[in-house]
């Protein structure tokens, strides 16, 4: 049975008749044609389709879309404004903190979450915050650096 599930994404007001048990990633990607979030695992383990909700890291492959009602749910595709690059992004580019880019929106993602809750992480920190995140193109010492230098851009100073 469908429902309308309303919600902000990416700062704009969605209305949408779907199945509110349908999983988020799956409206993101073939609703709305938002395919940043990446279809991998499909269990919740890898990351791939992380998705931040009110500014929490969440597994979208996991998540109902009824769950969002209400709420605010940021893609990788939110995340530049104005043309602008968020220093997340620009790090990971800068430190070349990326091969294939298959894991990457989760990465920033999850990175953003770790920084909202820990505006200045120490490198264990950031080991420890993003060790659930799976890259396999062995990227991490630069995944690391990249959330290190966007945390000392977005807040003055890293621990």
């Amino acid at each position: 049975m469908q429902e309308t599930i309303k919600f902000n994404l990416n700062g704009k007001s969605i209305n949408i008749e779907v199945d509110p048990e349908r999983s988020l990633l799956w409206v993101l990607r073939t609703d709305l044609q938002l395919t940043g979030t990446k279809y991998a695992c499909g269990e919740g383990f890898c990351g791939a389709c992380t998705v931040l909700v009110n500014n929490q890291a969440e597994r979208s492959c996991q998540l109902p879309v009824k769950n969002v009602a209400g709420k605010k749910v940021i893609t990788i595709e939110g995340l530049t404004q104005n043309g602008v690059l968020h220093p997340l992004q620009k790090a990971f580019i800068e430190h070349e903190a990326l091969q294939c880019g298959f894991c990457t929106p989760g990465m920033i993602l999850s990175a953003l979450s770790l920084l909202n809750e820990n505006p200045q992480p120490t490198r264990t920190e950031v080991i420890d915050g993003m060790e659930d995140v799976f890259c396999r193109c062995g990227s991490h010492q630069r995944i690391v650096a990249a959330i290190l230098a966007a945390a000392q851009e977005m807040k003055g100073g890293v621990k």
